[in-house]
């Protein structure tokens, strides 16, 4: 009987594009709640603000990079690096920016804003790997990424609400928060770019990449906390608000286990399935924080957000024509892409 339900799940594709869908979905949406509690509530009765960002991306790259460990040895694959130490090294500096820019926008601008902003993460990636790679697109790839950052455009010109930031208030403090979402679309450009000349340049499996690249990540990010004297402020406010610490947990338990289903999910149905999934997972996280955390949404954002959504899912159906492949590059961040993304 257990024998026929394994067999009966292993071919059907409908229970398994379910099972990928509820991953991502589940693991993402709880990703982005949390980290726009950690952010943007305040904690205790004195109503105090988290202000470590980079303790944050510590934490996702440690347990990440335990994981992906548990996962070579499970599979009895080898530790060997293949790439030289400092193209990881490159690759993790330029990820650990990236998150920093994407956590320290929340304290200015609202969590719908700044997902939106990410989805005009196409230009940067293809100016970067133009520069870098030579690669070359076509007229309807840069009509879509026009139509997508004038769509974010929009969104973030025409706030529903003044009260985009629960800890400054002002235009400035919006101007600095769309500054550190310029950093975080440059950087994660540059990151994605990388990581493509990394995976074409050498024959790996994703989990090598993902346990080295994090693991410098971790001796990065805790260097730059012991540098700036924020990693004992950090654990002191996680033992002063122990919900704060379980949010932290939260969030880096979830950033990990989306990797996993997220590479579940482009080995078993390619990159089409896995770009309409993060393109609706990206909407829907969206609505959850405006419900979840009440942002109210303008009249003219919701055209700069059907702008953006209409043109990712135009391109989505369009790569199934031309499709290449799958290569987990702006979702393989410890958190990012697509975390990040």
């Amino acid at each position: 009987m257990a024998e026929t339900l394994f067999l009966n799940w292993r071919e059907n594709r409908v229970a398994k594009c379910a099972f990928a869908v509820f991953g991502i979905m589940s693991t993402l949406l709880i990703y982005g709640v949390c980290q726009e509690k950690i952010m943007r509530v305040p904690y205790g009765i004195e109503k105090e603000y988290f202000r470590y960002s980079l303790f944050l991306v510590f934490c996702n790259r440690i347990v990440t990079s335990i994981a992906s460990a548990i996962v070579l040895m499970a599979s009895n694959k080898s530790f060997d690096p293949i790439a030289p130490f400092y193209s990881y090294g490159g690759i993790s500096l330029t990820n650990i920016l990236t998150t920093t820019c994407q956590y320290e926008a929340l304290k200015y601008v609202s969590f719908p804003v700044q997902t939106l902003a990410k989805c005009a993460k196409m230009i940067p990636v293809m100016v970067w790997s133009t520069i870098i790679m030579q690669k070359r697109y076509n007229g309807r790839d840069y009509l879509l990424s026009v139509l997508v950052t004038v769509g974010c455009f929009i969104f973030i010109l025409y706030p529903g609400s003044a009260d985009l930031n629960p800890q400054k208030r002002g235009r400035e403090s919006t101007v600095w928060g769309v500054s550190l979402m310029l950093g975080y679309l440059g950087f994660d450009g540059f990151t994605s770019t990388l990581q493509d000349k990394l995976f074409k340049g050498y024959s790996m499996e994703i989990q090598t990449q993902i346990f080295y690249t994090t693991s410098c990540s971790c001796l990065l990010s805790l260097s730059g906390l012991v540098l700036q004297g924020q990693l004992l402020p950090a654990i002191d406010f996680m033992f002063r608000h122990p919900d704060c610490f379980y949010d932290v947990a939260i969030l880096s338990t979830v950033a990990t286990a989306s990797q996993f289903f997220i590479s579940y999910t482009i080995r078993t149905f390619g990159a089409l399935t896995f770009a309409t999934i993060m393109t609706t997972r990206q909407l829907v996280s969206i609505l959850l924080s405006c419900i979840w955390f009440s942002h109210p949404l303008s009249g003219v954002q919701w055209i700069g957000a059907v702008i953006v959504f209409s043109a990712l899912y135009t391109k989505s159906f369009w790569r199934n024509k031309t499709i290449q492949k799958p290569v987990l590059i702006a979702h393989s961040q410890g958190a990012k892409s697509a975390t990040d993304s």
